[in-house]
């Protein structure tokens, strides 16, 4: 339902090397809820890391720094830039995703969506979702959500609720990053599939395609029903 266009603002070339450095994932168990974090490879050590370390230092750019994000903190995604030039948009007929030309600039958020949508991400977060925003000088740029909801005929999967990028993020690389946190966060609950219900935009379709995801065998009804024009995929979590 709210899997939509994929998004990234433009950061120094600095800043994007830094952040962009491999990464490993570690689940972490306090109680009984399990907080995914991504952690910062191993320090680069030679003289040209050390460089370019001096010269983000006298630029004063910011990395982007990811952590969970709190109940109160849910409206921030309504300034996520959510603007994308449309292009072509997929149609699923016939057992076959089928390319159609469907020029559209879509300036942002539809009116009244966060009126709309606000309460049921609260009602997802209030049922053990998980929420994790990247932020970049405390402007949240990227969100994903993971619904905490079983789907499915044998209930082992859990939706991907929200997942968007601000425009000027975009291609490079942060949407890739939330989702597999996503995948990782699903994996750490039990779930053995994610489900995305995705915007038609081919650009967000084909996002999650090389993302190894593949149209639903058995799409969710009641997901479905809610949004009957969605490309609805799934992956192994």
């Amino acid at each position: 339902m709210f899997s939509r266009s994929i998004a990234i603002r433009s950061a120094s070339p600095a800043t994007w090397r830094a952040f962009m450095r491999p990464r490993s994932y570690q689940m972490a168990a306090f109680g009984s809820v399990l907080i995914c974090r991504l952690l910062q490879g191993p320090i680069q050590k030679d003289r040209g890391a050390s460089r370019s370390a001096e010269r983000q230092r006298r630029q004063g750019s910011s990395l982007i720094s990811s952590r969970t994000l709190l109940r109160e903190e849910i409206e921030l995604v309504w300034n996520i830039d959510r603007s994308e030039l449309v292009d072509n948009i997929y149609r699923y007929q016939n057992g076959t995703l089928v390319l159609r030309p469907h020029h559209h600039d879509l300036p942002g958020w539809p009116p009244g969506e966060a009126r709309k949508s606000t309460p049921i991400l609260r009602d997802c977060f209030d049922r053990g979702g998980w929420f994790y925003g990247a932020f970049e000088g405390g402007e949240l740029v990227g969100v994903v959500v993971l619904d905490n909801k079983r789907i499915g005929k044998c209930k082992d999967q859990l939706q991907l609720k929200f997942l968007h990028v601000s425009r000027s993020y975009r291609q490079k690389g942060l949407g890739t990053r939330l989702f597999e946190l996503a995948k990782a966060m699903a994996r750490g609950r039990g779930a053995k599939r994610l489900y995305i219900s995705a915007s038609p935009s081919e650009n967000t379709v084909n996002f999650y395609l090389r993302l190894g995801c593949a149209v639903a065998a058995e799409p969710d009804q009641e997901l479905f029903d809610l949004e009957p024009e969605d490309i609805h995929l799934e992956c192994h979590a």
